[in-house]
């Protein structure tokens, strides 16, 4: 594709919301690639491979600190790592994800919320929820703060959903994703992600908005794509979700590697002489001098 039809510059400038927002496949533009990162190190190969997004996401909970869900994590937790993420100074967008209950309760204390992560680093928000949740995204971006949507599976609702469970699989339901998206549009909502619905419903979405869609489980037919950096490389391997695409057994050479330290330590293979410090010859000798002393002189 030429590069007057990629929707991120090839150089490498930092990416913008309004690049994002205008980001559409049926327009020409490539599709845009978003992955997660929750430290200094993963944002760093995530920029280095050129990715157009990095998303802070609350998966944090289950994949880096070990919770079931991602009902856990608070705000302050989100914007511990957004900082670390943001401190790697990537050219992609830094996406914060609001976590469970920052974005519930009144719009002062969902701004106040995500006023936070973007002083933490992010350069714009994420909440999940359709229709009812456009009260809460309207007082953000009227604040004057980039707000991402998420609707279909939304992790958050796995109790009222049951579970991680497909969404939209009924008629009446895929329809209700389609107005729940356009009323996230029309919010101030500048993309938004569509996770684990039928492609053909993904792909209805995609056509009625004038915002960019980024898939997770939804199919091939969005405006972009994303991923958890864990499952991608392997790191994760205790659960494998049909839609994830392993790359990389990161875990494995890992562990690999980790055993292969603990041989050489335990057979005295590690430090070599070459991994060690010396003394020069002078202290070397004088030391040894030292060491031929009597006890008490």
């Amino acid at each position: 594709m030429s590069s007057s039809t990629r929707s991120i510059d090839a150089s490498r400038r930092p990416v913008t919301v309004p690049q994002i927002a205008s980001s559409k496949v049926r327009a020409g533009s490539e599709p845009l690639v978003m992955v997660t990162a929750y430290d200094a190190p993963s944002s760093r190969v995530a920029d280095e491979a050129g990715v157009d997004m990095i998303l802070v996401g609350d998966s944090l909970a289950m994949v880096v600190l070990g919770y079931d869900d991602t009902l856990q994590v608070t705000v302050a937790d989100m914007a511990h790592h957004v900082a670390a993420v943001a401190r790697a100074n990537p050219s992609a967008l830094v996406i914060g994800d609001m976590p469970w209950m920052s974005y519930h309760v009144s719009p002062a204390e969902t701004v106040r919320n995500a006023a936070e992560l973007i002083r933490a680093g992010a350069g714009c928000v994420k909440l999940e929820g359709g229709a009812k949740r456009v009260g809460m995204v309207e007082a953000i971006v009227d604040a004057e703060i980039p707000v991402m949507g998420h609707i279909g599976l939304t992790p958050q609702s796995l109790h009222a959903m049951g579970g991680f469970k497909v969404q939209g699989r009924e008629s009446q339901a895929a329809l209700q994703l389609v107005a729940d998206a356009k009323a996230l549009q029309h919010a101030g909502c500048f993309a938004i992600v569509i996770e684990g619905v039928p492609g053909e419903v993904a792909a209805m979405i995609t056509d009625a908005l004038d915002i960019p869609t980024i898939g997770i489980g939804a199919g091939p037919r969005c405006d972009g794509q994303v991923l958890v950096m864990h499952d991608l490389l392997g790191i994760e391997d205790r659960m494998a979700p049909k839609f994830v695409r392993r790359y990389a057994d990161v875990k494995a050479v890992s562990v690999e590697a980790v055993s292969a330290y603990a041989d050489d330590v335990r057979t005295g293979a590690f430090p070599s002489s070459e991994e060690s410090y010396h003394l020069n010859a002078e202290q070397a000798e004088a030391m040894a001098l030292y060491g031929n002393l009597p006890i008490g002189d």
